[in-house]
């Protein structure tokens, strides 16, 4: 019998309909069959894009990444980079021509270039360190690239050359670890060089003995790193402090190289904040870069700043403008600036017109309603607009979209999964509006499982976001997947309780300096409103959460009045002191809870919000998950919560990965997570 597929999209909305297939559940194996797509790059004259995909094998527990392109007009998709090894981030030559990227073959990261159709691939580089990140001038004249530099000794077999087994080491200021990694003494530096029809001259590092990163890590791209058009002139990103000025700062600046002179130029200095992500205008008058206001916030409203360097004029062009600006790309005439936006629970196409005799500057592209995450987007350089977009749902995982920037209408133009996705059985998403106890409205995600029945009582999950300044977006997770959560025959409640982006930088703000007050309320708000229904099992709910999602399960673990049978926390904040001291990024702590702990007097939050001082309350069965590797929220929180737990005699469980941080990204580790997850919930709510 032949199998037929039908893909309607509908408003946004992600609608798959299948006969002749017998439908599965999502399982957590299945997950790691499909392929993760990413980094979408159009062509100069918008007919072809180029994009990664990374696929899993979980027998083996590796990941390979692979380059495909797709015709626009088409979605004729094919594979151009498929070795074994990693080909990562494709890049047009300026005029279309080849393609340039990344391949770790030979044992580091290399710089290649092949045809557009994928032939005549040629290894351009063989440095000794890996390239890490590369970027081409519009002229094609010049290359930046970013490699590691190794600027200090940590280790005590580099101290002491005669112990070349000690393990040891020695640090004497702040920053010593990061995210998931110990300071290994480099330094991600930026280098310049000639660059003539794929021969690379004399390279140039413009950081020379710095010991500051370019891009900022740990997640800093090429976006933070930018050639003007003519080449003469690099736009780079650069927190340019060491140690525990570090730690306590956010001020990044955006810093101009002037390759002539061999000269660096500090173009933000005096603004505070992160300032990153500069762009130059197509014909180089221009440069726009996105900057948050409010030093050591890291959650401050993200405006989009614009400099002429012809008047010699700054401005913010999205003044009055009450969301954060994610990302941004300049379209061909260097008119109009197309951005990411979150609003309402979604993240959106926005456009912006740099006709200053227009009043209403910022265009909404994509539908208010459409319930879609946009992660990035990309322009063509020739001709009329082309905008093509990388977008998720909870149904969907990511896939490459063309938007239409008149009507604001999209076509999905790659089809990675869709023949995983024919083979399960998808729930329904439904979006309510929830008052909250200050009569506010609660965006809420409520989630059914696939054949539902509402004559049926179903076991009920809150589901808290971490951040805490996070979005709970139509977002597809490779653990924490709503599809399979409610796959597993749970509803899910997920509210965008205060504190959480796109409805505002008030909204936003208030959980600052209040982790434990109206976001707690917001919570049980939604879960209280949502147990009303008649297919709500109140006998049986749990609430679950990472990071601060974890702290939130914490915190309700003591507060909340026999509401839940069982609560899972993964990384999560169990005491507020311990956790703000041995943190790495200390401007977290001294913005969230107004000071630090030895601060006289004491901010009360640290007493008053503090999860570790209500577990006599505790009295519901709890797993705790904690990685070893998470120096974000150190693992000593979650020993604290299952030791207070046990101490108690409340049912625990622990859960932890030596060789995992704050997230969980090993394919056979995530599945164990998965299983230990579900195992937990079944047992208390089932």
């Amino acid at each position: 019998m032949k199998t037929k597929l039908i893909l309607f999209l509908t408003g946004w909305n992600f609608l798959f309909c299948f006969s002749g297939i017998a439908q599965q559940k999502i399982t957590p194996e299945f997950l790691w069959k499909l392929g993760r797509v990413s980094d979408p790059q159009l062509s100069p004259d918008g007919s072809e894009a180029l994009y990664n995909v990374r696929n899993y094998n979980l027998a083996s527990n590796k990941g390979n990444t692979d380059i495909w392109k797709v015709e626009v007009a088409t979605a004729a998709v094919s594979k151009l980079a498929g070795d074994s090894s990693n080909e990562t981030m494709p890049r047009w030559s300026s005029d279309g021509k080849k393609i340039y990227y990344l391949n770790d073959a030979g044992g580091s990261n290399q710089l290649y270039c092949m045809n557009t159709d994928g032939t005549g691939k040629i290894q351009l580089t063989t440095y000794d360190n890996d390239i890490n990140l590369f970027g081409i001038s519009k002229s094609g004249n010049m290359i930046w690239f970013a490699q590691d530099v190794k600027l200090e000794k940590p280790f005590g077999k580099d101290l002491y050359p005669d112990l070349p087994k000690a393990t040891g080491k020695v640090y004497d200021d702040l920053m010593m670890r990061h995210w998931d990694s110990w300071f290994d003494g480099t330094f991600s530096h930026v280098f310049i060089a000639t660059f003539d029809n794929g021969k690379i001259g004399m390279a140039t590092d413009i950081m020379k003995n710095e010991r500051y990163d370019s891009p900022l890590k740990p997640d800093g791209g090429d976006e933070e790193i930018a050639w003007s058009p003519d080449g003469k002139t690099l736009a780079y990103t650069c927190k340019k402090l060491y140690g525990k000025e570090y730690a306590i700062s956010t001020n990044s600046d955006i810093y101009l190289y002037d390759v002539a002179k061999s000269s660096t130029s500090n173009f933000t200095e005096g603004m505070n904040g992160y300032d990153k992500a500069p762009a130059f205008s197509p014909d180089g008058t221009k440069i726009s870069w996105l900057s948050m206001n409010e030093p050591g916030n890291e959650s401050d409203r993200n405006r989009m700043f614009l400099y002429d360097f012809g008047t010699k004029t700054k401005r913010e062009l999205t003044t009055g403008y009450d969301n954060d600006v994610i990302c941004f790309k300049w379209n061909v005439t260097g008119k109009t600036i197309y951005f990411i936006s979150g609003t309402n629970a979604t993240e959106q196409v926005f456009s912006y017109d740099l006709n200053p005799k227009n009043p209403n500057p910022i265009k909404q592209i994509t539908n208010a309603e459409t319930d879609h995450t946009a992660l990035s987007v990309t322009v063509n350089a020739k001709k009329e607009d082309v905008v093509i977009t990388s977008m998720m749902s909870i149904s969907l995982p990511t896939e490459l979209f063309s938007i239409s920037t008149t009507q604001g209408y999209a076509k999905q133009i790659t089809n990675t999964n869709v023949d995983l996705l024919s083979k399960v059985k998808m729930g329904k998403i439904e979006k309510r509006m929830i008052k909250a106890t200050d009569g506010k409205d609660i965006l809420t995600w409520v989630m059914y499982p696939p054949d539902f029945n509402p004559a049926k009582k179903y076991p009920t999950i809150l589901y808290c976001q971490g951040g805490p300044q996070s979005t709970v977006s139509q977002f597809f997770s490779y653990r924490w997947n709503f599809q399979l959560m409610i796959a597993n025959g749970y509803i899910i409640v997920a509210p965008n309780r205060r504190g959480l982006p796109s409805f505002g930088s008030e909204w936003n703000a208030e959980i600052s300096g209040d982790w434990g007050g109206q976001a707690m309320n917001d919570l049980l708000s939604a879960i209280d409103s949502v147990s009303k229904e008649s297919f709500v099992n109140k006998d049986k709910m749990g609430a679950i959460g990472a990071s601060f999602g974890g702290y939130s399960a914490y915190w309700l673990e003591g507060h909340h009045n026999k509401r839940f049978k069982a609560f899972i926390a993964h990384c999560g904040v169990f005491d507020l002191s311990s956790q703000n001291i041995s943190t790495e990024e200390l401007w977290f702590s001294k913005h969230e809870f107004k000071g630090f702990p030895w601060d006289s007097p004491v901010p009360e939050s640290y007493s008053r919000f503090s999860p570790s001082n209500f577990v006599k309350n505790w009295d519901t069965p709890i797993l705790v998950i904690h990685n070893e590797k998470d120096f974000r929220v150190p693992y000593m929180q979650g020993l604290e919560a299952y030791t207070a737990a046990r101490m108690h005699d409340i049912p625990a469980r622990f859960l932890c990965f030596p060789d995992e941080g704050h997230w969980v990204l090993k394919p056979q580790n995530s599945v164990m997570w998965q299983r230990v997850f579900y195992e937990w919930l079944d047992k208390y709510l089932k």
